[in-house]
């Protein structure tokens, strides 16, 4: 009975400690939820106008030029500090041979150039997440912000089969054809009349996955705070879980390095 007595005691100690410790609180007022808006929207103009970056959302889409081919990509950001931002971010690139050597038509003026020995094209998707993080403020509306950016994922990349147009001297005919050994002799031959053209190859794609980790310098000199324009410059890798098949005669590899650098150009909110 003694010990009911002080549970009972104890439990109604902590009710009213509760209560003392957290009186009820008034709603907040619509004029007050107006106020705490109106500061805040002041606060953020105060800060563009000393070239803080400041914003909630932003959407970015990028041009660029890689070591090995080209791209573009897009990339959504969520500000989570003055200085972080998370961002999620997709790039459609082309990944080219560095000895890839494109040639003239070897039939009429008007034929298609051709790039001998290629065997595939070969274009990397890779979606990823990661971080901006501002590593300097513009100072003012005219300077320019620099970030930081990484980010990692994944990669599937899209094997095309590369065309051509050939004669084959047997059969008295033109032939477009992609590479295999039963026709390697005329794939590779002297009797190449041009590429087989950009239609060709988009049914028979192969995936091969891989994945990517990527990480730059972003320099926005955007004039205003809601415009993003700048420049990217950076370097990724990209490993695959087999080897592609780019150009004939040349090592396949599973990994591949690039820099890269992109014009950007986008919105914040």
């Amino acid at each position: 009975m003694k010990k009911i007595s002080l549970i009972s005691l104890f439990i109604l100690s902590c009710f009213i400690s509760m209560a003392q410790a957290d009186p009820a609180k008034k709603p907040e007022s619509k004029a007050d939820k107006k106020e705490a808006k109106r500061q805040h929207i002041n606060a953020m103009i105060r800060q563009a106008e000393e070239g803080v970056l400041v914003f909630s959302k932003q959407s970015i889409f990028g041009l660029q030029m890689r070591s090995n081919g080209y791209g573009g990509f897009f990339e959504f950001g969520k500000m989570k500090t003055n200085r972080k931002t998370s961002i999620y971010r997709l790039d459609i690139t082309e990944i080219k041979s560095l000895k890839e050597d494109k040639l003239p038509s070897g039939g009429s003026f008007f034929g298609n150039p051709y790039i001998y020995g290629k065997q595939n094209y070969f274009y990397p998707v890779t979606l990823g997440v990661g971080q901006q993080y501002i590593l300097g403020q513009k100072g003012n509306k005219n300077g320019v912000a620099i970030s930081a950016v990484y980010n990692a994922g994944l990669s599937l990349g899209l094997l095309r089969p590369y065309y051509l147009e050939v004669f084959d001297q047997s059969s008295g005919e033109t032939k477009t054809i992609k590479y295999s050994k039963a026709d390697s002799s005329l794939f590779l031959g002297n009797t190449i009349i041009g590429g087989g053209g950009l239609g060709k190859g988009w049914k028979e794609i192969k995936m091969k996955p891989g994945v990517f980790a990527k990480t730059a310098l972003r320099f926005d000199y955007g004039r205003f705070n809601e415009m993003v324009s700048g420049i990217e410059i950076g370097i990724s890798a990209e490993y695959y879980m087999s080897k592609i098949p780019i150009l004939l005669k040349q090592n396949d590899k599973q990994l591949f390095i690039q820099t890269y650098i992109s014009l950007i150009f986008g919105r914040r909110k």
